[in-house]
């Protein structure tokens, strides 16, 4: 009897062991599916989303992060707007003219990455443009989504010139640098770390290159930030407080050490050109993410009368007949603690 309860006992303990293991393996929570759209294709820029996903620090939020290529900022917010994802990548100024015409649906920034915006226009020292009073006259080339484009005007008046007097031409993003070179238009507009880099890619010298970038003229705008749909903030708060301090802790990767970016970025597009995306990167990084502002107060927060300020200038820029106000536009109750936040 003794020896058949100790054979009993043997299985009984394999079935528990067995069943230990089983739990041991299983996830520990389910995960909460969150599709995430960029402002435009893996660059990088960007590349501290890929890092935070391939290091494991959403999937530890409880988040199962899909991250797609966008076609511009204003294409982000529609795609968030419509439900299609939770989360976007996007221009603020984008975002605040979408919630001047749809106060009713408005959405909203959680979370600032650019705290200088990367806007400007580029022209080409044998065009004779060295200075913004030689944009009159001038044709400008852009997508009509590009956000420099439509900040055009504010800058035009920020200037003292007539952005009337500047005629345009619009055309696909990747014919932008290209028609420049070929002086199809005379000048245009774009991310500094995407044209001034595209146009020495194409063998235009650094040196030929006149690039005025909006915030060397008093422009005090903000630039790209994640934008969340009134859905998930409604339905998913926590999920949004997670999905924000695992991309900071990427963010914070990048910024430590900017080849993990390229790798992560090589990784989910193989054609990226290594050299050019470092330079994108680290240019990305002094000027418009690693500021006096983001030195003093950490990653991720606003200043809000300078957003009221920006908003103003926007708002002016499109002709909106409806102002948001700066809290219409960024909620910070998502993010981590400032501490938390400090590079």
């Amino acid at each position: 009897m003794t020896q058949a309860m100790g054979r009993r006992g043997f299985w009984k303990f394999l079935s528990l062991a067995a069943l230990m293991g089983s739990a041991l393996s299983a996830p520990a929570f389910a995960q909460t599916a969150v599709k995430v759209t960029l402002d435009w294709k893996f660059q990088g820029p960007t590349s501290f989303f890929l890092i935070a996903l391939d290091k494991g620090y959403y999937k530890a939020e409880g988040l199962d992060v899909t991250i797609d290529s966008g076609q511009g900022s204003a294409g982000a917010v529609n795609r968030v707007a419509s439900s299609a994802y939770e989360l976007g990548f996007a221009d603020v100024n984008a975002l605040i003219e979408y919630n001047a015409a749809n106060a009713d649906k408005a959405i909203k920034a959680v979370m600032m990455v650019y705290d200088f915006p990367p806007f400007g226009v580029y022209a080409l020292k044998s065009s004779g443009i060295t200075k913004p009073a030689d944009l009159v006259g001038k044709t400008l080339g852009a997508p009509v989504f590009d956000a420099s484009y439509k900040l055009f005007p504010a800058f035009a008046q920020k200037v003292g010139i007539d952005a009337a007097a500047v005629p345009r031409k619009n055309m696909d993003p990747s014919l932008r640098e290209a028609m420049l070179v070929r002086k199809e238009v005379d000048f245009i507009s774009g991310h500094y770390f995407s044209s001034f880099l595209d146009l020495k890619a194409k063998g235009v010298k650094g040196e030929d290159i006149v690039a005025m970038r909006y915030s060397d003229f008093g422009m005090d705008f903000y630039g790209n930030g994640l934008i969340a749909s009134p859905k998930i903030i409604a339905e998913k708060p926590e999920a949004v407080k997670g999905f924000i301090r695992a991309t900071i802790k990427g963010l914070k990767d990048m910024i430590a050490d900017p080849k993990a970016g390229i790798a992560a970025t090589k990784k989910k597009d193989p054609l990226i050109e290594e050299p050019l995306e470092m330079e994108r990167l680290e240019l990305a990084i002094s000027t418009n993410i690693v500021t006096p502002n983001v030195k003093r107060d950490g990653i991720g927060g606003v200043d809000m009368a300078r957003l009221k300020r920006s908003i103003d200038q926007v708002a002016l820029s499109a002709g909106l007949k409806t102002v948001p106000t700066p809290e219409q536009v960024f909620d910070a109750s998502f993010l981590p603690p400032a501490a938390d936040r400090k590079l």
